[in-house]
C-alpha cells in the first residue's frame, strides 16, 4: 500500500491507496505529523510513501519520517507520468506536478485543464499527448479577502464563501460579491478562451472553495476532491513503487 502526505501551512492531509484505489485519508495538525504517520502505519501495511510541500517541515522531523516508512520527496527531477514543456521546470510547484499527474491518470490522451481553488487559483493545461505546457496563477478568494483588508484603511476582513445578494447592499456585502463575482466571472473567461482553443476540452476542479465554485461556474467540470492525491500515487506508481 501507499502513503501520500500533503503538508499545507497548519495541517497535513495524507491518503492511503491500494494500488490505485483511495482507501482512506486523514487530516491532523501538521505539530503532530510524526505521532500521526506512525499511527497510519500501525493501521496500514504501508510499503511505500511520498511527500509534498516539505519546505515548513524541520530537517529531524524530515530524517525521522524517512527513518519509519520509505518516503520519496515530489520534485519536478523525478520521472513524472508527462512530458513537461514548462520554459522553468525547475519553478514548477509540486502540488502542480502532483494534479497534472492526476489528470493524466484519469483522463489520458484529452485536452485538460485543472483548476485548483485554494490559496491561490491555479490553472495547468495538458494537452491530448501527456504534454503540460503551463497555465495561470492568480489570488484565491481568501487571499483577496485578506488584500482588501490589508491594503485599504477601513475595509473589514471577510471570509465568507457563500454568494447570496449580486448588488451589495452594505461595505461587508459588497466586498463579498465583489469578490465571488469576479472569481467566478475570471474562472469562466479562462475556461472559455481554453474551449475557443483546444477541442474536447475536460475541465476538472479541485481544491478547499470547490463546494462553492462547482455550483457557479456555467461550464461542465468534473469536481474531485482528492486530485492531489491520486497523482502523488501515480507518481509513485510510474517510478515503480506499488
Amino acid at each position: 500500500m501507499n502513503l501520500t502526505i500533503d503538508v499545507g501551512n497548519t495541517r497535513v492531509k495524507t491518503a492511503v491507496f491500494k494500488r490505485n484505489n483511495l482507501v482512506e485519508t486523514m487530516f491532523f495538525d501538521k505539530k503532530k505529523i510524526i505521532s500521526e504517520i506512525q499511527k497510519i502505519l500501525k493501521k496500514h501495511s504501508i510499503s511505500n510513501g511520498i511527500i509534498s510541500n516539505v519546505a515548513t517541515i524541520s530537517e529531524k522531523k524530515m530524517k525521522k519520517l524517512q527513518e519509519i516508512v520509505n518516503l520519496q520527496v515530489v520534485s519536478s527531477k523525478m520521472k513524472l507520468p508527462f512530458i513537461n514543456l514548462y520554459k522553468t521546470p525547475l519553478t514548477l510547484g509540486v502540488d502542480r506536478i502532483a494534479l497534472v499527474s492526476g489528470a493524466v491518470k484519469q483522463f489520458p490522451n484529452k485536452n485538460v485543464l485543472i483548476i485548483d481553488a485554494g490559496t491561490c487559483i491555479t490553472f495547468d493545461f495538458v494537452n491530448e499527448k501527456s504534454e503540460y505546457l503551463g497555465g495561470a496563477i492568480s489570488p484565491g478568494i481568501h487571499l483577496r479577502y485578506k488584500a482588501l483588508h490589508t491594503f485599504t484603511a477601513n475595509l473589514p476582513l471577510i471570509d465568507v464563501v457563500e454568494l447570496k445578494e449580486f448588488v451589495g447592499k452594505d461595505t461587508k456585502e459588497s466586498i463579498i460579491s465583489g469578490v465571488l463575482h469576479g472569481v467566478v466571472k475570471e474562472i469562466d473567461g479562462i475556461i472559455a478562451d481554453y474551449n475557443n482553443k483546444y477541442v474536447d476540452l475536460t475541465i476538472l476542479l479541485t481544491g478547499g472553495d470547490i463546494k462553492f465554485l462547482s455550483k457557479q461556474l456555467k461550464s461542465s467540470i468534473f469536481a474531485t476532491q482528492n486530485l492531489l492525491h491520486k497523482g502523488l500515487n501515480e507518481i509513485l506508481i510510474f517510478n515503480g513503487y506499488k
